[in-house]
């Protein structure tokens, strides 16, 4: 058995300097260094697992709590948005731990400065989503409306179907569906129709100048007096609201429900009992009506503007003065039309 010299072992791995020379053992050597490696921290990485897992169960379990609890409280949306953010909140501060588990030269702080960092871009790079996100957890803490209220926003009007974490869904009296993200409802005026029990509607007729107001009024809250649909605890009250140019203005006000189904069928039924009163009782409900004056083009002082009626104000001495020479000149112009038919 021969004995190799340490010294000239070395010397034979060592590069040459110059030379390509490819050494296949410093593969197989770099290979069994990450095996090692993996195999010094598998039980490192067994608890890392291990505490993923349980964390991960824990999330599950006390986001599953939220909701139950808000939708004991009939809060369900709110419930499933605050459920997902515990939840993924502490998946992610178990993620963390385990890999300081991995890793032990890994500092927490150096994650969460890291995390912090990259939240910034984030951020920035989704503003919006988060913006609307931000604004439906708002909007359902608060909770200005409940599903199935009817609302108005911008120009949309309908009833409220779901608030998502993103936009919050109405379904229109049509049948459509509207998408609206949840900053636009936070940062503008938003109607909600239905936040009470009952509603005031109103309609404004017109009688005639010559009709007795105050035997109007008194048709009018005796016609809608029984109605279906109108509040019975809330009269109902016909008040002298205008004069108008062609008519005197009564404005009829009653109370229904809430929704705008009772509001439809009370309107229509309202308007139906007052065209039938007011016929009835013979009470006249007139119409526009407009005067139009024609300027006469046919005077002799047509376009001077001292002399005409209508126009420009003229001086007073000038302006007498030409209407005299205006009307001698058509007393001659008469004269001899008389002479030339005799």
């Amino acid at each position: 058995m021969s004995f190799q010299d340490p010294n000239q072992q070395n010397s034979s791995n060592q590069d040459v300097p110059q030379e390509i020379d490819v050494d296949p053992g410093m593969i197989f050597e770099k290979l069994d260094s990450w095996v090692d490696g993996f195999i010094r921290l598998l039980p490192n990485i067994g608890v890392a697992l291990l505490v993923i897992l349980i964390f991960y169960g824990v999330g599950r379990v006390v986001g599953g709590i939220v909701r139950k609890s808000a939708s004991s409280r009939d809060r369900k949306n709110l419930g499933e948005m605050l459920g997902s953010l515990i939840k993924y909140t502490i998946i992610i501060t178990g993620v963390m731990l385990g890999l300081t588990v991995v890793v032990p030269s890994l500092n927490p702080g150096d994650l969460v400065a890291g995390l912090g960092v990259s939240s910034v871009a984030i951020g920035f790079a989704f503003k919006d989503i988060l913006q609307n996100w931000l604004a439906g957890l708002l909007i359902l803490i608060r909770q200005p409306f409940e599903i199935k209220d009817q609302i108005v926003v911008n120009d949309y009007e309908g009833s409220v179907e779901k608030i998502e974490t993103r936009a919050t869904i109405i379904k229109t009296y049509s049948g459509e569906r509207i998408v609206i993200p949840n900053s636009e409802i936070y940062t503008n005026a938003v109607k909600v129709n239905t936040a009470h029990d009952s509603r005031r509607s109103q309609y404004d007729i017109g009688i005639g100048y010559g009709d007795d107001m105050e035997e109007a009024v008194k048709v009018l809250k005796k016609a809608l007096t029984g109605i279906e649909g109108l509040d019975a605890d809330k009269e109902v009250e016909v008040l002298p609201w205008d004069l108008a140019a062609s008519w005197v203005t009564l404005r009829v006000r009653w109370w229904t429900k809430s929704q705008r189904s009772a509001v439809v069928k009370a309107r229509v039924k309202v308007i139906s009992a007052i065209k039938s009163a007011l016929d009835k009782a013979k009470i006249d409900m007139p119409y526009e009506t407009q005067v139009q004056l024609f300027h006469d083009q046919t005077e002799t002082v047509d376009g001077n503007r001292e002399a005409q009626r209508e126009g420009w104000p003229a001086d007073g001495k000038q302006s007498q003065q030409t209407t005299k020479k205006a009307d001698k000149k058509s007393t001659t112009e008469k004269e001899e039309s008389k002479d030339s038919d005799a």
